[in-house]
């Protein structure tokens, strides 16, 4: 029984030999299984601009990379112009859009595309790094007008403007705004923590439809007053609510929430006419209250008008007077000024908010004297300054200034870094400064900007505070 149990053993040992030995004649270097694929490498045609490319437009906010195949971004994170990570990057088939806020004239420019972040469609990654240079044209000249936008100005507005376009790259002013609309009570925490004032109470008409009312009053200018004749410099804005439809009594600035169209507000007959025109009035009188004074403003309506929508593919209007598009808000702006022309207003410098790559929203250089820009939320001052060097050279005839500020890089990085803004404005923390009268009102810490943030402000000498203003009047 042992002896044949052996003797199967050996034959199945010799049957498993000799199909190892087939198998392995059958799969030898004549008859090898096929190597895999190489995946495709994404391989770069052309780029606008061109590699090695000389004066290019500092206007210029993306760069188009064209491939043989069609693309995937594996990782934006991994594309960066001279070390910056850039804003966007999109790829529609074989096109890469690599989309920045700023140029700086004559500067050389590369784009680094590390390894591993494009992916050809059913193909492979780029395994090493890709990269564009070019140089851009030197920049426009500086040269801010003389000439205010508004006929026959006041002479204190003429004072004003004067003394903004004197210290303008030289100094900047401070200004701080009213916790929600009609007060000093972010100027009072200002000097609480660094024993000045800034030079600029900026106020809101946010809650025009209320006033006179007991907690509002804009036909009570008794603390606009006061801060001019401290030689305080006047600056105001006004979120306009409408009705959330018509007839309605409950108002907002939201596009969303309201039924108000700004393409209806020019054509006569509609009903968001008849609303536009009843509140053009109504804060025409209150600034004449000022112009009877022969108080200034520097007056900036309908600001941040494009949102986002230059910035992401699926941007929007954050506000009504702009979710109609650039050709309905240039109507709207120019509607309001000739209004106010109409009706004899001649104390205001006019301000125009840009969000960056939207100029097709600029009213026009007849109807602003001013630039202004919104920023929150930013610590480089580098960024800064690239920002505010590249709406200069957008709008070289025009001061440009920081009119909305918070948690931002210091006064002193950002001056240093070369963000000469005319004037910076702080926004309020509505929980901190609403009432100067609770305990909460002496602490330090703030939403947008801290006694340590004012304090280094202040500590520089190229920044203006209301002790050191002149007498404008």
């Amino acid at each position: 029984m042992l002896q044949k149990r052996f003797l199967y053993n050996q034959v199945v040992k010799s049957m498993l030999l000799a199909l190892s030995v087939l198998f392995i004649f059958s799969c030898g270097a004549e008859s090898s299984p096929d190597e895999p694929d190489v995946l495709e490498p994404p391989h770069l045609v052309s780029s606008i601009p061109a590699d090695g490319a000389a004066e290019v437009d500092t206007k210029t906010t993306a760069i188009q990379l064209v491939f043989e195949s069609n693309l995937i971004v594996v990782s934006e994170s991994k594309f960066h112009l001279n070390n910056n990570v850039v804003s966007t990057v999109t790829a529609e088939e074989n096109v890469l859009t690599v989309t920045f806020s700023t140029l700086q004239p004559e500067t050389e420019y590369t784009l680094l595309i590390d390894a591993l972040a494009l992916k050809v469609v059913n193909g492979g990654v780029n395994s090493a790094q890709i990269s564009i240079s070019f140089t851009t044209a030197a920049g426009q000249a500086v040269d801010i007008t003389n000439k205010l936008a508004v006929d026959n100005p006041s002479p204190e507005a003429t004072n004003l403007y004067s003394f903004l376009k004197e210290n303008y790259g030289e100094k900047i002013i401070s200004s701080a705004m009213a916790n929600v609309n009609w007060n000093i009570n972010e100027a009072e925490w200002v000097k609480q923590h660094t024993g000045k004032y800034p030079a600029i109470a900026t106020f809101d008409y946010v809650h025009l439809p209320y006033s006179p009312a007991d907690w509002v009053d804009y036909s009570d200018i008794s603390v606009v007053e006061d801060w001019w004749n401290n030689n305080g410099i006047i600056s105001a804005g006004w979120h306009w609510i409408v009705p959330t439809y018509q007839g309605s009594a409950d108002y907002t600035y939201k596009p969303e929430e309201t039924t108000f169209k700004a393409s209806n507000v020019t054509i006569d007959g509609t009903w968001e006419n008849a609303v536009a025109k009843a509140d053009l009035e109504e804060i025409v009188g209150y600034l004449k209250l000022l112009q009877a004074k022969n108080i200034p403003v520097i007056w900036r309506p309908l600001h941040e008008a494009a949102g986002n929508t230059y910035e992401y593919t699926n941007g929007e209007a954050w506000f009504w007077w702009g979710t109609d598009g650039a050709d309905t808000y240039k109507e709207l702006w120019v509607f309001m000024f000739d209004y106010f022309k109409a009706q004899g207003l001649n104390n205001l410098i006019w301000v125009w908010t840009t969000q960056t790559k939207d100029n097709a929203f600029y009213p026009g250089d007849n109807y602003v004297d001013i630039v202004g820009r919104d920023i929150y939320n930013n610590a480089e001052a580098a960024s800064i300054a690239d920002e505010f060097n590249t709406i200069q050279q957008t709008y070289p005839t025009k001061m440009i200034t920081l009119s909305e500020c918070g948690n931002t890089a210091d006064v002193s990085e950002q001056w240093n870094a070369g963000a000469k803004w005319s004037y910076f404005m702080s926004w309020y923390d509505y929980e901190r400064t609403n009432d100067t009268n609770e305990s909460d009102f002496a602490g330090t810490d703030h939403e947008h900007a801290n006694a340590a943030w004012w304090t280094n402000a202040f500590s520089n000498t190229y920044v203006i505070t209301r002790d050191q203003m002149p007498d404008l009047k």
